[in-house]
């Protein structure tokens, strides 16, 4: 990853414990940043990404906060500026929460769209002036295929990263003559955790053009793509990776 004044990035990726943010993480620290590894319940998980990455030469430290807690994010967003401005930011952090539309608790839509939307306001804004500073950043938003093509079941997570694309547009507008730009990345049905148990490799071929899943590491190259300097006049945009679904 190249830079016009030689030094290394910081990049921060949230929600980098799992098998998605993890191969994220990784696949930044390849390209030379140094990379804030975050965890918001499990920091072992944080550590064992920031094990790894060094083990390969890479560079990463560990961050935990809840990104709920607009005071503790705060917080620990601004020991971090204290020692490097966050060039690259990957908002990965989400959850879901299942259910059909008339049996939804008000719980189960409040804490999807406070991960998945509040998270991002909470983690976002801290980091924007001090990009807006030095006239260079990457603000990369993970949403999901349930977006654009909605999902059954999915009414409280369709709406959370809808609302996430919106917010990426807009933001988009606000910081392009700064030389930041900000994309979302839309994945369908990646192989790992998350989806381990609820696709069987019948409904992938019945479903997916592409006849499999994802794999993280396709997802974390495109994600590595548009945070490098040579995806400065692409922003404002949704890229879906997902074998042709929903094309």
């Amino acid at each position: 990853m190249s830079s016009s004044d030689s030094r290394q990035r910081h990049a921060l990726v949230t929600g980098a414990s799992g098998d998605l943010g993890s191969a994220i993480a990784r696949r930044l620290a390849k390209a030379g940043c140094h990379v804030w590894v975050h965890a918001s319940s499990q920091p072992a998980r944080a550590e064992s990404v920031v094990a790894s990455i060094r083990a390969d030469g890479g560079s990463a430290d560990a961050v935990v906060f809840d990104v709920t807690d607009a005071v503790t994010v705060q917080q620990e967003l601004a020991r971090l500026l204290e020692q490097h401005t966050i060039d690259i930011l990957v908002n990965n952090a989400g959850v879901h929460d299942d259910a059909a539309f008339p049996g939804m608790t008000a719980a189960q839509w409040q804490r999807v769209l406070q991960v998945n939307l509040d998270g991002f306001f909470h983690v976002t804004q801290p980091l924007t002036m001090p990009m807006v500073r030095q006239r260079w950043g990457r603000i990369i938003n993970i949403s999901s295929v349930a977006a654009l093509a909605g999902n059954r079941g999915q009414v409280n997570y369709a709406a959370a990263k809808g609302g996430l694309q919106a917010a990426t547009r807009a933001l988009s507008l606000e910081l392009a003559s700064r030389n930041i730009t900000v994309n979302a990345v839309a994945p369908g049905i990646i192989a790992g955790s998350m989806t381990e148990g609820v696709f069987d490799d019948k409904l992938i071929k019945d479903m997916v053009p592409a006849k499999r899943a994802g794999k993280p590491e396709e997802v974390a190259e495109l994600v590595a793509f548009l945070a490098s300097d040579a995806a400065g006049y692409i922003t404002g945009q949704t890229i879906s990776i997902n074998g042709g679904l929903y094309a």
